[in-house]
């Protein structure tokens, strides 16, 4: 081997490497708790991003349309306002839902939650006299429903020793909580003005990454990362527009169809069902199941009849309208979407399921091209590209 100055170089910086990775292995807790720490300061620029990519969508959206391709502003001084209006429309529109759902939607669900405790107040007697009847014979399981009645002045009496004994644990408890909010505000407030910053000033950040990318990197790996970036970009807005929109006329749905024929919670359940569509393949059942529970403490007829009315709905959305407002915008087949599913909410619950199917559609048709690629290199030709 020859030991000139380039190969020197390499091996003190494979020694370097190899010296590092084994006092970090060595060390595995402090670089734990390093790493966390690191995280904790740039939580608030993490979510900012987020918050920034979300936000595109809508804005992007309406200076291409308004003020870029419209006649709204139609002088060249006043384009130079398309972003910052474009900014604040989107804000003004996330406002506005805000509004709506706290003045006009949480007020009607507030009604509801009264009326449900009531019915539920109602419904328990009503089952304990149910399955009385049902295990006449048993007495075993008689005792088992008798030590079921719920006593008032227990549970009175038990509040109050509560409040007796663990006012110290409260106050505590009313401290950290206290702390965590102001925390979570503080973070927030960051996280948005970095988004706000980010959003106004979107291509200046993309032309000094691109400086420092050719700066340290060969040319086609640089051209490579762009591509990359590119794509994720499309799939996951694609994904998150698509789905949003999808909620939102399944949720409008069903709580028009449950009004035209007098189902009880009717805004519960659509806009349980709107929340819970976001989750692909099983959010909307868990919705289905829900609703059909909370109808059934009503009336049991009326929870058979729309377990039917969601079957129906789910197959007209399904079959009508998923294809048309999503489509294959991830472009990912069938088994790697519930494969994406399963994995996201095992490692990270529903945001997981969110965000694992963009993800893995990225990975797949990355992998998808090289493959296809290295095919055409060796000359072996192909029936398809699915």
């Amino acid at each position: 081997m020859n030991f000139n100055k380039e190969n020197m170089r390499h091996i003190k910086e494979l020694i370097v490497f190899t010296l590092v990775l084994l006092i970090a292995l060595w060390k595995y807790t402090l670089v734990l708790d390093m790493l966390g720490f690191l995280v904790d300061i740039i939580f608030p620029f993490l979510v900012g991003g987020a918050i920034a990519f979300v936000l595109n969508v809508p804005m992007s959206f309406l200076e291409r349309n308004i003020f870029r391709h419209g006649k709204v502003l139609s002088q060249k001084r006043l384009q130079k306002m398309s972003r910052p209006l474009s900014l604040v429309m989107t804000l003004v529109c996330v406002m506005g839902i805000v509004v709506v759902v706290m003045f006009v939607v949480i007020p009607q669900l507030g009604q509801t939650f009264v009326s449900l405790g009531r019915n539920i107040r109602g419904f328990m007697p009503q089952v304990i006299t149910w399955l009385e009847d049902l295990f006449e014979n048993n007495q075993e399981i008689l005792a088992l429903i008798g030590d079921m009645d719920m006593s008032w002045d227990k549970m009175f009496n038990s509040v109050i020793s509560f409040f007796k004994n663990g006012v110290g644990n409260v106050f505590d408890s009313t401290i950290s909580a206290a702390t965590s909010i102001v925390s979570s505000v503080t973070t927030f407030f960051i996280a948005f003005v970095f988004a706000c910053y980010i959003l106004l000033q979107k291509e200046k950040l993309h032309v000094q990454v691109k400086k420092i990318l050719y700066a340290y990197l060969p040319k086609n790996q640089v051209q490579n990362i762009q591509d990359i970036c590119s794509l994720t970009y499309r799939t996951f807005s694609n994904f998150l527009t698509g789905q949003c929109v999808e909620a939102m006329i399944l949720g409008t749905m069903f709580f028009v169809v449950m009004g035209m024929i007098r189902m009880p919670y009717a805004l519960l359940v659509g806009v349980l069902i709107a929340f819970t569509a976001l989750i692909p393949i099983f959010g909307a059942f868990i919705g289905c199941a829900v609703g059909a529970f909370l109808i059934f403490m009503v009336d049991p007829w009326k929870a058979v009849g729309f377990v039917v009315m969601f079957l129906v709905l789910q197959q007209i959305e399904g079959n009508l309208i998923y294809p048309k407002v999503v489509g294959n915008s991830v472009g990912l087949p069938s088994i790697w979407v519930l494969a994406a599913v399963s994995v996201g909410g095992s490692l990270m619950g529903v945001v997981g399921m969110l965000i694992f199917i963009p993800l893995v559609s990225v990975l797949y048709t990355i992998f998808r091209g090289d493959v296809y690629r290295r095919l055409g290199e060796k000359g072996i030709e192909v029936e398809s590209k699915k």
